[in-house]
């Protein structure tokens, strides 16, 4: 199993704008997205993000706020434990809360998933966007699962 772990953030005249715009920032922004839990197989294979085919049907696990409220500051955060047996994944937001904060929550819930599992991490990855609301604001984090059949080669 191949993952790629992406992020973004951007502005828009609409909420929906907003978070379209971060999803491009992302690299995501072409494709349809279909939200998954947060399962990993054992030791999967971390890559870069590939050119995505335009329209494909993309699994992932996606962390994402929106907000129109003027100086607030938002983040999204994924945290990814991978183990020899299998890997999890886990994502929060929040709205003027501390992003080292917030990235730690993260990596408690991970690491409490995968030790409730009996499983021991071998790597772990925290990815996180944030910014400070101007008009309409939007940040994603999302872990992107990579098949041959979504790839624009």
């Amino acid at each position: 199993m191949r993952i790629a772990i992406v992020s973004g953030k951007d502005e828009g005249p609409t909420k929906l704008n907003a978070f379209d715009n971060a999803l491009s920032d992302a690299g995501i922004g072409d494709v349809n997205l279909i939200k998954v839990s947060s399962m990993l197989a054992g030791n999967a294979e971390i890559v870069e993000l590939p050119k995505l085919k335009v329209g494909s049907m993309v699994n992932c696990v996606l962390s994402e706020i929106t907000s129109d409220t003027f100086g607030e500051e938002i983040t999204a955060v994924v945290a990814v434990a991978i183990g020899e047996e299998l890997g999890c994944v886990v994502e929060t937001t929040g709205k003027d809360k501390n992003p080292d904060e917030l990235k730690k929550e993260a990596i408690e819930m991970v690491e409490y998933m995968m030790d409730r599992r009996g499983v021991k991490i071998k790597d772990l990855i925290v990815e996180s966007s944030t910014t400070t609301v101007r008009e309409i604001a939007s940040v994603v984090a999302s872990v992107v699962y990579v098949t041959d059949e979504i790839i624009d080669e």
